[in-house]
């Protein structure tokens, strides 16, 4: 299993910016709370599924099974 940044640099840009507007929380989701700040909880429960490949909700970070 390997966790990665999106390899599009812009999207990871306009990510990241937002999670800077939001001190740390998913700039995707509207509620702030720990099961929102990066690395979401949902993404978490997620890469633990060894099954799994696939985006996060906001697309910064990837899941490959290799």
């Amino acid at each position: 299993m390997a966790v990665r940044l999106n390899e599009d640099k812009e999207i990871v840009a306009r990510v990241q910016e937002g999670l800077r507007k939001k001190n740390g929380y998913c700039p995707c989701r509207l509620e702030m709370n720990e099961d929102t700040k990066c690395m979401c909880k949902e993404f978490r429960e997620q890469i633990t599924d060894p099954t799994f490949e696939g985006y996060c909700h906001c697309l910064l970070y990837y899941k490959s099974l290799d």
